[in-house]
């Protein structure tokens, strides 16, 4: 049986907001609630693979500090650019 759409959103929501390290629910959380209702469901996926992976090299991803590995380049680099929008300095 396959997931209702609304609840895998409510799901990952979640699973952004309640990370390891709080930097990773503020990114995580504000990216998630800007743009995962417009990703088709092959974008779901990578982003759920994504929050496989540990708080730290997640952060370092994000950050710039590391290069994300090519199978999370393209959603780090969304993440990245949300960021970058957010942000005002």
């Amino acid at each position: 049986m396959s997931e209702a759409p609304e609840i895998r959103l409510r799901r990952l929501r979640m699973r952004s907001i309640r990370r390891g390290i709080k930097e990773m629910d503020v990114i995580l959380s504000a990216y998630s609630e800007a743009h995962l209702a417009g990703l088709d469901a092959g974008a779901l996926d990578r982003y759920e693979a994504l929050l496989s992976e540990n708080d730290q090299d997640l952060y370092r991803w994000v950050s710039g500090q590391e290069e994300a590995p090519a199978d999370h380049a393209a959603i780090v680099g969304d993440i990245r650019a949300h960021i970058a929008r957010s942000v005002d300095f």
